[in-house]
């Protein structure tokens, strides 16, 4: 697990204009609770936190927050919420809560699935199909993976991997029944015309006409 600082800052005003006038200064507004404690309002540098998530997970980093200008007893923190700009999807405001160290949590971490060219399946022309792009999972936030990966190589065509298949980093646990499926290999799509030319023998070509098609009794070319 890696733990991310950044650094941030109180946050004076606060309601839908002083979160206005954050963004136009190039801060992200956020809020952090959790254990007990007072939420805070904060103030977040937005290049400094684009920067910081750069190759990174984001709903499974764990952040040390570095308040500057005042005091922040527990500062090791998950992210709860982000909320996003309708129009130009920038990042409008972030939640985070507290997280002790020594308790288990439940976060969302996503799955990597590895070699799915050179599975038998899709080589055969198989739809792959990523049933669960993330999974809940409990663990102490030492034990976080950033992801966790499946090995897809010898799927065939309508082969599934279920919770139960997956290999899991020591100390986690998946947050779903044991028999849910994460993965699959289905058959190959039919194309519908495809499928009427089979049923009612071979279907006719679809011809597209170029140029202005000559009026009922008129001759072509004239």
């Amino acid at each position: 697990m890696k733990t991310i600082d950044l650094q941030v800052k109180m946050r004076s005003s606060s309601g839908t204009k002083g979160a206005k006038a954050v963004r136009r200064e190039g801060g992200i507004p956020a809020v952090v609770y959790g254990h007990g404690m007072e939420p805070l309002s904060l103030v977040i540098e937005r290049k400094a936190f684009m920067q910081a998530l750069h190759g990174v997970e984001g709903s499974s980093a764990v952040f040390n927050l570095l308040l500057d200008g005042g005091n922040l007893k527990e500062s090791t923190c998950l992210i709860k919420d982000v909320q996003h700009n309708p129009v130009n999807e920038e990042i409008n405001h972030i939640d985070f809560t507290v997280i002790s160290m020594t308790e288990t949590i439940q976060l969302e971490v996503a799955l990597h699935p590895l070699n799915v060219e050179d599975a038998p399946g899709v080589k055969e022309g198989g739809v792959f199909d990523l049933v669960h792009h993330e999974v809940e999972i409990e663990c102490l936030p030492t034990q976080i993976p950033a992801h966790i990966d499946v090995d897809v190589i010898a799927m065939k065509i309508n082969d599934t991997i279920h919770v139960k298949d997956l290999i899991l980093p020591e100390g986690v646990k998946v947050l779903l029944d044991d028999d849910e499926v994460v993965v699959a290999v289905h058959p190959p799509r039919v194309d519908k015309v495809e499928e009427e030319g089979a049923e009612g023998g071979e279907a006719e070509p679809q011809v597209i006409e170029k140029g202005k098609k000559p009026a009922e009794g008129e001759e072509e070319g004239k």
